[in-house]
């Protein structure tokens, strides 16, 4: 297992709002979790989500959840400076 706070999953919520011209705020309400959550998520700085908000997220973006998320492979992790 990676160290905390290490991961290789992007989330692609930003694409999928701009696809369907939605703002943050208006997934968030329409997901029923507050806007700092859902903030956090789409910052990949959650540590897991809950299938009940993925749920909501994909009937609410009208997507599959590998829409929402890619895991990069290890080479293409970016090393911090």
């Amino acid at each position: 297992m990676p160290p905390e706070g290490e991961h290789r999953v992007e989330v692609h919520i930003d694409k999928l709002l701009a696809a369907r011209g939605l703002t943050l705020t208006e997934l968030a309400d329409r997901v029923g979790i507050t806007l700092a959550n859902l903030s956090a998520l789409k910052n990949g700085r959650v540590r897991a989500v809950r299938f009940s908000t993925l749920t909501a997220l994909c009937d609410a973006l009208q997507c599959q959840p590998g829409d929402l998320f890619t895991v990069r492979r290890p080479s293409q992790v970016q090393v911090p400076t």
